[in-house]
């Protein structure tokens, strides 16, 4: 028999959106090795360079893998990652600094000025994406290089490939170390358990509860420093996906402002026992940190607060525990408000205006 998370999906899911997120681990494993010496040889040459740092260019879903490898180097790396979500280069880049362009389409504009602009002061750039403009200026601009990944979905379920493919270059380059081959394969079985038990439709998944609570609450979330890019993720998956807004709080910073609000909240503000609450966390998480939230759990008023555990013997592998189960909740709180996960009518009605005027 049916379940009614399946007819809600076969009725609004038009474009697959929930079966992109269970080939999630696969998209990953694939992109894990889509760089090597053989199919890439640039590398060579630019791992011979001193690089000083990254500075990744992306939007929305094609940027957010920039955000993960930058909580990955702060965590764990060699040199530092910037991120870039506009249309110029930050003041004080140079080309010492190595580029990593990612957009799934290869046409975000924003993303191209940019590239425009490194190409022009001489910089050498990594173009990540399916296709597009960015994949022609790597055709014929020398200190352009190309990681093409597979086309055909939309870009913010892309982002085992996307991601992938930024982590295989920081491997490459020894931003960050690669886990043995056998280390990578036992995560990523790892990930595809994780899969199924979180899927909402097994009927022994907690994200449809967790869903069916976020239905009529703001939605807030909450988590530490390391997991940053995980909560940004989180929030724009519940825009997009959901069409719901979500507003993130880093600890510790979030308990030196924002926790009053939660405290002593005015009559201006839906209520705190009225809002819901997801903390993220993880087994590396700062035991000051770890007190911190105990503390904001033990004195919340809302009844709403989650604590999601991002699972995993490493930080990597929590972050793509959390986008697991990030995306099964989008998804299911989409269909339980009786929208199509894949469909972000404002975003194509914003592009169709911006290619009518200059």
């Amino acid at each position: 028999m049916m379940s009614a998370f399946e007819e809600l999906a076969n009725s609004l899911d038009s474009d697959n959106m929930i079966g992109f997120v269970r080939r999630f681990p696969e998209d990953c494993a694939a992109a894990f090795n889509r760089l090597d010496q053989t199919h890439h040889p640039w590398l060579s040459k630019l791992k011979e360079q001193g690089w000083r740092d990254w500075l990744c260019l992306g939007m929305g879903g094609s940027a957010a893998g920039g955000s993960f490898i930058a909580n990955l180097a702060e965590h764990e790396g060699t040199y530092a990652v910037h991120i870039q979500r506009q249309y110029d280069l930050p003041s004080w880049w140079t080309p010492d600094t190595l580029v990593v362009a990612t957009s799934y389409s290869g046409n975000t504009e924003e993303t191209i000025a940019a590239v425009e602009a490194a190409i022009a002061k001489g910089g050498t750039i990594i173009a990540i994406c399916s296709g597009g403009h960015l994949a022609g200026l790597a055709d014929i601009h020398e200190n352009v290089h190309l990681v093409l990944v597979p086309s055909g979905q939309p870009p913010r379920s892309a982002f085992g490939h996307l991601f992938g493919s930024q982590l295989s270059l920081a491997w490459a380059l020894s931003l960050l170390k690669r886990p043995s081959d056998e280390a990578i394969v036992n995560m990523v079985e790892r990930l595809s358990k994780h899969v199924s038990e979180a899927d909402f439709q097994n009927g022994d998944s907690d994200i449809a509860d967790l869903a069916a609570e976020l239905l009529e609450r703001p939605i807030a979330v909450v988590a530490p420093s390391e997991l940053t890019g995980v909560a940004e993720r989180m929030r724009n998956q519940i825009n997009e996906n959901s069409a719901r807004f979500a507003r993130v709080a880093i600890l510790p910073e979030m308990n030196h402002n924002e926790v009053v609000a939660w405290g002593d909240a005015t009559d201006f503000d839906p209520a705190a026992e009225q809002q819901a609450l997801i903390l993220l966390t993880w087994a590396g998480t700062h035991k000051r940190n770890t007190q911190r939230m105990n503390w904001f759990i033990e004195h919340l008023k809302t009844p709403s607060a989650w604590r999601i555990v991002c699972e995993g013997e490493s930080l990597l592998e929590a972050m793509l525990n959390a986008c697991i189960d990030m995306d099964w909740l989008s998804c299911a709180l989409a269909l339980l408000h009786g929208k199509d996960p894949g469909a972000i009518g404002p975003i194509s009605s914003l592009k169709g205006h911006l290619s009518s005027v200059e």
